[in-house]
């Protein structure tokens, strides 16, 4: 079934903001009043924990991330704990899985390969690795062990999709060090940087994600403002 969706920039935004932009447009999208979506963003410096997180696994106070810049927020999806910020692609799909794609693990295999095909389309050779707890995209190689370069949680309502892909392409790898990464304390990360040894224009590698977003999707994609849309539901809140 061939879908529209509609693509909206943000640039770099607060993780609470773009949560709560989120939530609206789940719950319109849950009403049949928008169309499939697909949010493409930078965060803010953020800490977020998913359900299954270990607050152990934030190896800084809140008050010591606060001075360093640095937010702290709950978050619905799945997963553990992460770090979101600038340099790093963030893609939110809000999209109805019905008729035809009404399979979660589809779904998170699919934003692992649409990670995995952003990496080859600039010759980095990465793949997803199927076991529990290791989701999301790797660089793999024996000299220099396992390395995360893109992470994948994601959060379903009446089968419309809402967080995402999160692909390292300049982000500030040090951040990293303030947590464990999704629980993972002996596997490194990594990013298209690192790997090329050369920056890359995150408008260009959006595009790039676009293009295999709708492949993998079989969609035809608009770029379009956003719409007006009534306030949020309380879900997530930031770390107290």
């Amino acid at each position: 079934m061939r879908r529209q969706v509609r693509v909206h920039r943000l640039g770099r935004i607060r993780y609470d903001e773009a949560h709560q932009l989120q939530q609206r447009l789940q719950e319109a999208r849950v009403a049949g009043d928008i169309p499939d979506t697909l949010l493409l963003l930078e965060h803010e410096p953020v800490i977020t924990l998913g359900r299954k997180a270990a607050i152990g696994n934030v190896l800084l106070a809140k008050e010591m991330l606060a001075a360093r810049g640095i937010e702290l927020h709950e978050t619905g999806r799945g997963g553990d704990v992460t770090y979101h910020g600038p340099g790093q692609l963030v893609g939110y799909p809000i999209i109805d899985l019905k008729p035809d794609r009404q399979d979660v693990r589809r779904y998170v295999r699919e934003l692992e390969r649409l990670m995995v095909d952003v990496c080859a389309t600039y010759g980095i050779t990465a793949e997803r690795i199927d076991t529990p707890g290791l989701e999301g995209t790797w660089v793999r190689s024996g000299e220099l062990g396992d390395r995360k370069i893109g992470a994948v949680g994601v959060r379903i309502s009446r089968w419309v999709t809402m967080h995402g892909f999160a692909l390292n392409v300049t982000t500030d790898l040090s951040h990293f060090a303030l947590i464990v990464p999704c629980g993972i304390r002996d596997k490194g990360v990594t990013s298209l940087e690192r790997e090329l040894d050369r920056r890359l224009p995150m408008d260009e590698v959006m595009g790039v994600a676009e293009q295999r977003f709708a492949a993998i999707f079989d969609a035809d994609l608009e770029h379009a403002p956003l719409p007006e849309l009534p306030a949020p539901a309380a879900h997530d809140h930031p770390m107290r």
